[in-house]
Order: structure tokens, then sequence, then C-alpha cells
């Protein structure tokens, strides 16, 4: 849940839909997230995937399976991606201002 006064949403549930190839998150607002997995990856905003533009850059990355997902405090989701990429830390406000739906504005790419 989103701390006291705390204006921005965090995830209650992140669920990986395999065979959909795609992470699932649902917020304490009740909005519902569905994340592609190359659309994820593709925005992994480590340094070695963003290097230190001050601009954030899409990768157009395919074919990327995720292995895991672990909580890092109370901010942030670590993914770890097949290829053994795993030091992209996103956090929930990046994931939130991700967010591929339609109300939300569509994949940002």
């Amino acid at each position: 849940m989103s701390s006291p006064g705390s204006s921005h949403p965090e995830p209650v549930e992140a669920r990986h839909e395999k065979s959909a190839r795609r992470l699932v998150l649902t917020w304490d607002d009740g909005h519902v997230s569905p994340f592609p997995l190359d659309y994820l990856r593709s925005w992994c905003p480590c340094a070695t995937c963003q290097g230190h533009a001050p601009e954030a850059k899409y990768l157009d990355l395919t074919d990327q399976e995720l292995v895991s997902v672990e909580g890092v405090g109370n901010y942030a989701l670590a993914l770890n991606w097949a290829d053994g990429h795993n030091t992209g830390i996103y956090s929930f406000r990046l994931l939130r201002q991700l967010c591929p739906c339609d109300p939300c504005g569509g994949e940002k790419h």
C-alpha cells in the first residue's frame, strides 16, 4: 500500500503470465498494468542499458524471457531475465509511468 501522505501508487500484486509473455501489476488504487516482456526489458533502467544520457532510450529488444521478479525495499522491483541480465531496478514510479494500457497512453516508444 502507499505510505501515508504518498501520492504514488504501489503494486499489491505482480503476476508473471508466462504463456501471454507479460508481467501484470495490480496497483493499490485498483489500476492494472499489463506489461509485455519485450517492452519492459527494452525500457531497462540500468546504467548498462541506458548509459548516462539524460533521456531514457527504448532498446527495442525482442524474445525476452523473464525468470523472476523480486521486491527491492518498498520502492521497486528487480527483474531477472533469461539472458542473465539482472541489474535493472524498476521503481514503482517508473513502472507506473511506463504503463502500456490505453488509458495511460499506450506503449511509450
